[in-house]
């Protein structure tokens, strides 16, 4: 997270009347930075690479529609007649069926019969491809069943705000995204990626009006065009190489010009350099101009555009102030998406079929659920679960005769509290109220001054972040559930005490093993009031005061601290649980006894104090009078573990970290030269994704790994690249691997061109520096053993 910081008179003053580009000094590493250049018209879709032939289909309907026609496919209606988030009318006589648009990354949301499937944070976790994109392919199938023709996700930005994104670190962001792309579109259902762009905070998200009856803009995340380039934009890149169909615009201003309406990011940035071929598409509302938004590269506003558009923009292009030629390049791109993605075949089935308006009242149940999608269940749940400290032996645990269970995530969620401090919650989704649901409301819930009710959510286990990352599955599978199963199994045994006030002490000192529950809630609307909680922290330390095998479980929805309570050696392992998803309990108990070996890493670093962070948190904004809210990402590219390499702080658990029941050595490091003459810019054609040479491969790095324990499991080897004049090193490959227990596997990472460039500012491009770069491997990016060096040359 970045601080809000103050802007000015005379800044605001220019950020609203805008300089022109020849104004500004391009030389700047500044540039752009507080204030968006204008970049117009905005580009017409060329239908590059694979797109060609849905362009050209997309072109003939087009030219047979009226202009109302192609009007009304840029915003959406409202609709009793099923519970789609979004909806896109039909256009019979051209066989054009509309569009249905739905949450959420996790799977399909407000409604019944699909999965609950692991969060986009313990995607993240699990450092894995494959599964990533198997989880895409599953969910994409029940996406498609329900009749959703635009599955909203996956989160590839925010970057810092981690509740339904993967990681805040670019590579892996995007190297996951783009394998969720690949498989939820593989089923014919267009991605949405978002959001568009450097939507890193909830405070200030929308413009509202304060108490003086004053309009209070939306925040502007200020960010320089180098640091655009490397951080922000490069999940986007990865998403538009794995060829989504949709980029969702996001609520914030980008240098103080709305995101959906920011012609230098959606025309400049997105269909200009990034050749993007599909449409764009408003978060919620958030939509703020009809005449600019289009000239800016806005394609379709969502849930109801007609108070910009309507009847308002036909009316716009008759007297010329949107060309035509804008309007149907807008109806073009949506319909190149619907077939680009087969959506025209009659097997599709049509919009919302699946979505009834309130899932209580009698409808046809379409059965998404299949026995083919357990396995990806499962392992998701399973690869997601860090484990950072395992002392004494602890785990896995060994046939233990009593074990205790405390805390309130323990248990399944109740739907209100007793204290009605707690957040609601129904099957529908944390964050739901059961009492006024309804397909399409907000989130609900109990709101309390305290700190810490802003991030716990005491109501029981945590498997989904809120809002519209929440989903529900077709049942729940708990801590304390699980465990009971297994005590069943092994005649174990359990009592428990999820009233949070532990008090039995002679139950804990009895007790083989002492389970501790916690949880750090997040949700859409709310940030995080901090990295820990006090409440949470108490209770791990009043139960390890006595039982002196403590093992916390904490499912947390973004980085959480835990110097509280990590050093005291009563607790005696800790297990970053992330968002696991309907598998939860049964996931977690496989790993805790040994069935499964545990594989996932931090998909962030956590820190020994929160002031280790920089501007992690906001302690309040205070804004020029209140009414243009700044965000000023002054630290650049150096987030994360860039951050802690820069200032050289020890983190307590490093991104990249996780244990296992057993041991990995890496050996045989070797890095292929690099042919001098190499050109220093990409000179290739542009397609979705952007210039095609960026993905040629420059250079290769191979290792050898191997399981030198006695118990097979699953390593990640991770490549750093240190370029030279940029951070110490950033993650440019990884690679899961499982191996047998003394066995070997050589592990291969291709490194591209885009992978060793930094962004040139003056020549717009991404550049190859001179000079010698230093690669690293390892298991995380402050273990890494093996080092060597890559030479380049280049021609200019």
């Amino acid at each position: 997270m970045v601080s809000v910081k103050q802007l000015g008179l005379a800044a605001a003053i220019l950020s609203i009347c805008g300089l022109g580009h020849a104004e500004r000094n391009i030389t700047s590493d500044t540039y752009f930075y507080g204030q968006s250049e204008p970049v117009y018209p905005s580009p017409s879709g060329k239908g590059t690479g694979d797109w060609a032939e849905a362009y050209e289909k997309a072109a003939a309907m087009v030219a047979k529609m009226t202009l109302e026609e192609k009007n009304n496919l840029t915003y959406g209606v409202a609709t009793t007649e099923n519970g789609c988030s979004g909806i896109l009318p039909s256009i019979p006589r051209l066989g054009f069926t509309g569009m249905c648009l739905q949450d959420a990354g996790n799977g399909v949301r407000n409604t019944d019969f699909v999965n609950s499937y692991p969060s986009g944070i313990h995607v993240g976790a699990s450092w894995n491809k494959s599964l990533a994109h198997d989880r895409g392919w599953y969910m994409g199938g029940e996406f498609r069943k329900k009749g959703v023709q635009v599955a909203l996700g996956p989160v590839v930005g925010p970057l810092g705000r981690t509740v339904t994104g993967i990681s805040n670190d670019p590579y892996l962001d995007g190297a996951l995204g783009a394998a969720t792309v690949q498989g939820v579109q593989g089923q014919g259902v267009i991605t949405s990626v978002k959001h568009f762009i450097a939507n890193e905070q909830e405070l200030y998200r929308n413009p509202t009006i304060n108490s003086r009856n004053e309009s209070v803009e939306s925040i502007s995340s200020n960010i320089d065009d180098k640091t655009m380039h490397e951080l922000y934009l490069w999940p986007f890149q990865d998403a538009l190489k794995a060829g989504s169909g949709n980029v969702m615009c996001s609520y914030n201003r980008v240098n103080n010009s709305h995101a959906c309406q920011n012609s230098k990011t959606l025309n400049g940035l997105l269909k200009t350099e990034l050749g993007f071929n599909g449409f764009v598409v408003t978060d919620w509302d958030a939509q703020h101009s009809g005449v600019a938004a289009a000239q800016a590269g806005l394609d379709m506003a969502m849930p109801d555009g007609q108070s910009f558009w309507g009847d308002n923009f036909t009316d716009a292009i008759a007297n010329g102030s949107v060309p035509e030629s804008r309007l149907t390049d807008m109806a073009t791109r949506i319909i190149a998406a619907w077939y680009k993605m087969g959506q025209d075949e009659s097997s599709y089935p049509a919009p919302g079929v699946g979505m009834p308006y309130n899932v209580s009242e009698p409808h046809t149940i379409v059965n998404s659920l299949t026995r083919d999608a357990k396995p990806t269940l499962y392992d998701g749940a399973v690869e997601g679960h860090v484990l950072v400290k395992n002392t004494k032996n602890a785990l896995p645990l060994k046939s233990p005769k009593l074990i205790s269970v405390f805390g309130y995530d323990a248990k399944a969620p109740d739907e209100y509290m007793p204290d009605g401090k707690s957040l609601l919650y129904n099957p529908w989704g944390i964050g739901y109220s059961p009492a006024i649901f309804q397909m399409g409301d907000l989130f609900s819930m109990t709101v309390i001054n305290e700190p810490y009710y802003f991030q716990v959510a005491f109501n029981g286990t945590l498997s989904v972040g809120g809002g519209s990352g929440a989903n529900s599955g077709p049942y729940l599978s708990a801590p304390l559930d699980a465990l009971q199963q297994r005590a069943y199994e092994d005649n174990t045994v359990v009592m428990w005490d999820t009233t949070n006030n532990p008090s039995f002490m002679g139950l804990m000192e009895a007790s083989d093993a002492c389970l501790v529950f916690i949880n750090a809630f997040a949700t859409e609307g709310l940030d995080r009031a901090g990295a820990y909680d006090d409440y949470s922290d108490e209770l791990v330390n009043k139960v390890a005061k006595t039982c002196s095998n403590t093992i916390v479980v904490i499912h947390n929805a973004g980085t959480r601290l835990v110097d509280q309570f990590a050093e005291n050696p009563n607790v005696t392992a800790i297990v970053f649980a992330h968002l696991p998803g309907q598998d939860s309990g049964r996931a977690l108990v496989s790993l805790l006894y040994g069935d499964e070996n545990f594989s996932g890493k931090l998909p962030y670093t956590v820190a020994k104090s929160q002031s280790d962070y920089y501007s992690f948190f906001h302690t309040g904004a205070v804004t020029p009078y209140g009414l243009f809210p700044q965000s000023d990402f002054t630290e650049g590219v150096y987030t994360d573990y860039r951050y802690f390499d820069l200032h050289d702080i020890t983190p307590r658990y490093e991104f990249g970290f996780g244990l296992s029941y057993t041991t990995f050595c890496f050996s045989d490091l070797h890095v292929s030269p690099v042919k001098h003459g190499i050109s220093a810019y990409p000179t290739g054609a542009i397609e979705q994704g952007g210039a095609v040479d960026l993905w040629d491969t420059v250079a290769t790095v191979t290792a050898t790994l191997r399981n030198t324990g006695d118990k097979a499991g699953a390593e990640v080897a991770q490549v750093y690249v240190g370029i030279p004049g940029r951070p110490v090193k950033q993650l440019r490959g990884f690679d899961k691997v499982q191996i047998p227990a003394g066995g070997s596997a050589e592990v291969s990472f291709p490194l591209t061109r885009r992978d060793l460039s930094s962004w040139d500012v003056v020549a717009q491009k991404w550049q190859l520096q001179n000079g010698e770069y230093k690669i690293y491997v390892g298991s995380s990016s402050r273990e890494l053993p093996l080092m060597d060096t890559l030479t380049i040359v280049t021609s200019s």
